[in-house]
């Protein structure tokens, strides 16, 4: 292992406004992410984004021309001594809060950044690791892509089917065809505002299941316990605990007296980016929530799948929208809205056809999420020992 300074290894860049650029394709990263595309960059080598303000241990990385606003450093990296991914990691491992400048916002200086100290094996077992590193991530982001093309079809399956009308209608005068666009009886109904199908008739999801909130109390963090769950860790890829703390066994149960998470329910984001949604099909890691939408679907099982879909399709998302509170720093709806969701009760032969096309659907989305997150987990477990030597990739793969 050879001991270097940051600094030696990079040099690194201040970001810039981005007010002025037109929207295009190269992607606008914050401290907190993606923030817009744009129709120019930065940079267009690999580079390590690194917080000036704001989230300091939310480290990105990019392979991509990109452009940094003025709270991100990017870097330029000096390729003949360290390879760029396998510093990303490296840094990534770093309590980088341990270094704020201690002011009101956690801020790092060049200064700070420059004198953090880097212990490197030689380039080419760098590579090594990276590979390997790189392996989990492409399988990683190859199962979300699959995901998000998994949800739009959902979506529009659910959008052709409930909302268009026009399911197949198999009855001797239908004959298969698009029900409402072939003639179809429609009948308006003055709660929905709208026509629906003959027959057909809705209710509140409340009516049908249970729906909470989760506490709204503030546990305190704890050495030890189980974990709290927030709506900022429902992400496309799954429930991200890495930035979730822990609460005391005492806590938990108290939580879970108002709001358990069974397996067979879903949960919602209700502040923020509202509408995120995540399964509970399998828990392995026990957790509480707080603030978010709990629908406890484990009590119709039969009705699980129709009711996820119609309250995470394009209509649910805009009901959510079109109901949600502002007044505070983020946007936010509340229990009494995600209760009125309305959910539509077709007939029981479209009911069973719907649900023989979107149970599979949302089954290998599930499936790719949980491999994702053991993916994630084996990754997390090797890096320390990776880096500092404890393990070599032969050993690992």
């Amino acid at each position: 292992m050879s001991e270097y300074r940051l600094k030696d290894l990079v040099k690194i860049k201040n970001g810039r406004d981005h007010k002025s650029l037109a929207d295009g394709v190269y992607p606008v990263y914050g401290s907190g992410g993606l923030m817009r595309m744009v129709d120019s960059y930065l940079y267009d080598k690999p580079s390590i984004l690194l917080p000036r303000k704001g989230t300091l241990n939310n480290i990105q990385y990019s392979d991509q021309p990109f452009w940094t606003v003025d709270t991100l450093y990017y870097t330029e990296i000096n390729q003949n001594k360290v390879d760029a991914y396998y510093l990303y990691y490296y840094l990534k491992l770093l309590d980088l809060n341990s270094l704020s400048s201690g002011t009101g916002v956690p801020s790092m200086t060049f200064g700070a950044y420059n004198g953090i100290k880097v212990k490197l094996p030689q380039l080419d077992i760098q590579k090594k690791i990276s590979t390997l590193l790189r392996a989990i991530d492409k399988k990683i982001e190859l199962n979300n892509r699959i995901n998000a093309e998994l949800e739009a079809m959902a979506k529009t399956l659910y959008d052709y089917w409930f909302v268009q009308f026009d399911f197949p209608d198999d009855s001797p005068q239908g004959q298969g065809k698009p029900y409402k666009t072939s003639g179809g009886k429609m009948v308006y109904n003055p709660t929905l505002k709208r026509e629906i199908p003959e027959g057909w008739d809705w209710k509140p999801v409340s009516s049908i299941i249970e729906v909470k909130d989760g506490t709204h109390d503030s546990p305190k963090p704890s050495d030890s316990g189980q974990y709290l769950i927030t709506s900022k860790h429902l992400k496309p890829s799954g429930i991200d605990f890495s930035d979730a703390y822990l609460i005391s066994q005492e806590d938990f149960d108290a939580v879970n007296k108002r709001s358990k998470v069974d397996e067979g329910d879903f949960l919602l984001s209700m502040i923020g980016t509202i509408g995120l949604s995540q399964w509970a099909m399998k828990i392995e890691t026990p957790y509480a929530i707080k603030n978010i939408g709990l629908f406890k679907t484990s009590q119709a099982p039969e009705m699980a799948d129709y009711i996820y879909a119609a309250v995470t399709s394009l209509h649910g998302r805009a009901y959510l929208q079109q109901n949600q509170s502002t007044g505070t720093s983020q946007p936010y709806v509340t229990l009494g809205t995600l209760r009125s969701i309305p959910i539509l009760i077709p007939n029981e032969k479209v009911f069973e056809q719907f649900n023989g096309k979107i149970k599979p659907i949302h089954k290998l989305m599930y499936e790719n999420i949980t491999e994702n997150q053991k993916l994630a987990q084996l990754r997390d477990w090797l890096l320390p020992m990776l880096m500092n030597g404890q393990v070599s990739v032969g050993e690992a793969s």
